[in-house]
């Protein structure tokens, strides 16, 4: 974690502007700061001397009055900018997140758990709570940081002029806060990430469990993720506490080492006071000068913790908006995204439209009997459909094809792929957002494809058409009406095989009518592979693969 990463300036624009006012309202605060020393020892002095006040009170007066507003100014400021960075952060995240390939979404890898899930989880971590904790380190630990930069420089710069032996002190002991507070924020940084990759962990968990929760209970395993949900949660509780522990003995280190310096100053100035080798202006001027060189790097320290969370988030979203565009999360264990890779493979040879499985074999990890055995297939352009009872291995195939799980053994070549899974994506936003998350398109490519699938009417008739909001997981809409969006989508994707997963699962029976007329017309111009239980689809098809129901070891 960085002191200030200046790639935020890159990333969102709006904040140079802010963050330059930080700086400059800093720097005239440490000067404030300082000139209050002098007019107080000042007025001190007066009023020990009995000399006149009027002077002194003024200045004093003026330079607090002047504090005040300074502190109500940059707090302003602060918080603007620390808004203006998270709602900039979080609009690019999310428009990075929307432009990632579709092609894969809602499937799972060898390991059982979905690479898209993950990333989704993790995306909305950082959107969130990830987001809102990078306004407290703007908004209070860059202020402190600009402050450490230039309080303790012009203090011990004054206490030189004032009084060099007070200065020596000050050089001598100063830099032991910002030694200890860099020991201490080595470790909190561990310990900051690990409490950051547990809550990642809570919220893609528990988003995992939502939107599986139909499933779950179906088949009679949604307790069982109580107690995961409860472990998980425990962890992240220990994180926190453990970073919080830490939290409170550094402080208490750093105000003990600026206790003791300043101590040190006082006792030295007494001294010479007492034998009145000092006056005593000079005295209470050096005594008010040194905790001004100690202070800001304490509140450093302070607000370093409390804005931990937000320089860890902070790492891990502009680690986000600066991968390549085939993105991190969705990567398999050998580095490559599973689209890349077939686009990659699509241009370096075969058939520009094929599909071939040979002699597959796939066995999910922990079951006791093989999945699928000895699976042959080769579909061309035209409708192939893959029926079988409830468990042997459908969708498995596909996801076989789509390149996101690979064979125990045979051999699966396909060009780039368009997925089209039974819980396909629609996120929250409009529904030109949800037909365009693969690419930009022309809006009479989307009334093209809408008309195809029959929503165009539909459309047409609501008050702010194609820029009319869905909520997520397509809220708003009906069943049939999202699987016949989703087929939009599918119509307007580049990819030469569609993948259909029980797309007329769930609607109704003039949408499932509708959409197996999408999927013959569909099926003339591209190689479509639907797994289905709908007779009117299987009547329609060119090939058909029928799939045993797997014997389950004893």
């Amino acid at each position: 974690m960085r002191p200030f990463d200046p790639r935020i300036l890159r990333v969102v624009p709006a904040t140079r502007r802010p963050v330059a006012a930080l700086a400059g309202i800093g720097i005239v605060q440490g000067v404030a700061t300082i000139a209050t020393a002098f007019a107080l020892a000042s007025l001190v002095v007066a009023v020990v001397r009995g000399s006149d006040l009027t002077g002194p009170a003024l200045w004093t007066g003026g330079l607090f009055a002047a504090r005040a507003v300074l502190g109500a100014l940059s707090e302003t400021v602060a918080a603007r900018a620390g808004a203006t960075v998270a709602t900039g952060l979080r609009e690019q995240l999310l428009a990075a997140w929307s432009r990632r390939p579709t092609d894969q979404r809602d499937v799972t890898d060898e390991a059982g758990e979905s690479p898209f899930v993950r990333g989704r989880s993790r995306a909305l971590t950082l959107a969130t709570q990830g987001t809102s904790a990078v306004e407290p380190y703007v908004a209070k630990y860059l202020p402190a940081l600009v402050s450490a930069a230039v309080v303790p420089a012009l203090a011990i710069a004054c206490l030189v002029i004032v009084d060099w032996p007070s200065a020596a002190i000050v050089v001598g002991t100063v830099w032991l806060l910002p030694l200890f507070a860099a020991l201490i924020g080595a470790t909190t940084q561990e310990d900051t990430e690990r409490r950051w990759g547990a809550l990642t962990d809570l919220s893609g968990h528990f988003l995992d469990v939502m939107r599986g929760l139909p499933t779950l209970v179906a088949y009679g395993r949604a307790e069982r993720q109580v107690d995961t949900i409860g472990e998980v949660s425990q962890r992240h509780r220990r994180a926190t506490m453990r970073t919080l522990r830490l939290a409170f003995m550094s402080a208490a280190a750093l105000e003990l080492l600026a206790t003791i310096s300043v101590a040190i100053v006082a006792v030295a100035v007494g001294l010479r006071l007492t034998h009145g080798s000092m006056d005593l202006l000079v005295g209470l001027t050096a005594i008010l000068l040194a905790p001004e060189a100690y202070w800001p790097i304490r509140r450093v320290g302070t607000e370093f913790h409390s804005a931990a969370d937000g320089a860890a988030a902070l790492d891990d979203i502009l680690a986000e908006l600066d991968s390549p565009h085939c993105p991190t999360a969705m990567r398999d264990e050998e580095g490559e995204d599973p689209h890349c890779r077939r686009a990659m493979r699509s241009e370096g040879g075969g058939a520009k439209d094929v599909v071939t499985v040979t002699g597959v074999d796939y066995t999910h990890p922990g079951a006791k009997g093989a999945t699928l055995t000895g699976v042959e297939l080769v579909a061309g352009p035209g409708l192939t459909v893959v029926t079988g009872p409830s468990g042997c291995g459908k969708t498995t195939l596909l996801e076989l094809v789509a390149g996101i799980r690979r064979p125990d053994s045979g051999r699966v070549s396909a060009p780039p792929v368009h997925l089209v899974t039974q819980r396909p994506f629609l996120g929250a936003g409009t529904l030109r957002d949800n037909l365009t998350i693969g690419g930009p398109q022309e809006s009479h490519d989307l009334w093209e494809a809408l008309r195809e699938v029959g929503l165009d009417g539909t459309v047409a008739g609501l008050p702010d058409g194609l820029d009319t909001r869905i909520g997520d997981d397509g809220f708003g809409l009906s069943a049939g009406q999202r699987a016949r969006l989703v087929l939009a989508r599918a119509l307007l994707s580049p990819a030469t095989v569609v993948l259909l997963d029980e797309v007329t699962a769930h609607v109704d029976a003039d949408s499932a009518a509708t959409i197996g007329e999408v999927v013959g017309r569909l099926a003339r111009t591209r190689t479509v592979i639907a797994v289905t239980h709908q007779s009117d689809l299987v009547a329609r098809a060119d090939a058909h693969l029928a799939l045993r129901q797997p014997e389950v070891a004893r």
